[in-house]
């Protein structure tokens, strides 16, 4: 154990510095005032992982930590498509996946908005092209549903995900 702990000691602390708060703050107050604002009222989003490593879905999850507090500023995650304004849609979709997500899409009042999230989801960059139209994947959301706006990145973003839901709601 003591060995353990000179190490410790001797590596100091590894991880990034802490973000200035001030300035992500102050746009993610700007972003969810606007949507509130166009929309009018809370902002309803159905996530749906149509095949993804995750990694997308660890970010979307970050927007209801205590920093971005996305559902304490009107905008919710519901269970169910029929309740949400928006399908946020992370991966290449499966072909186990396809036929779920057209009911999603399906299911989800008029005027509903699409957000495609992730190079995956996307069907850009190295991973997307990686996941192209395959025995396993149909590609792209967009091969499968219409896709208002693309969020790239691998994985995007808190911020670049609240920008990209923005975008969707200013095209409504």
């Amino acid at each position: 154990m003591w060995p353990v702990l000179k190490r410790i000691l001797k590596t100091g602390i590894v991880s990034e510095p802490a973000p200035e708060a001030g300035d992500v703050h102050r746009e993610v107050d700007r972003l969810n005032d606007e949507i509130l604002r166009i929309v009018g009222r809370a902002l309803t989003i159905r996530e749906v992982d149509a095949g993804s490593c995750n990694a997308c879905e660890l970010e979307i999850h970050a927007l209801n930590n205590p920093y971005y507090n996305l559902e304490g500023r009107g905008i919710k995650f519901v269970a169910s498509p029929r309740h949400a304004d928006m399908l946020l849609v992370t991966g290449p979709v499966t072909k186990n996946m396809e036929n779920a997500l057209k009911i999603a899409y399906d299911s989800t009042p008029d005027p509903k908005l699409v957000v495609a999230v992730g190079d995956c989801g996307c069907g850009c960059g190295e991973v997307g092209a990686l996941f192209g139209p395959n025995y396993a994947t149909c590609g792209a959301v967009e091969n499968v549903i219409p896709v208002d706006v693309r969020v790239p990145g691998c994985p995007p973003t808190p911020l670049a995900l609240l920008q990209g839901i923005l975008a969707a709601v200013r095209t409504r």
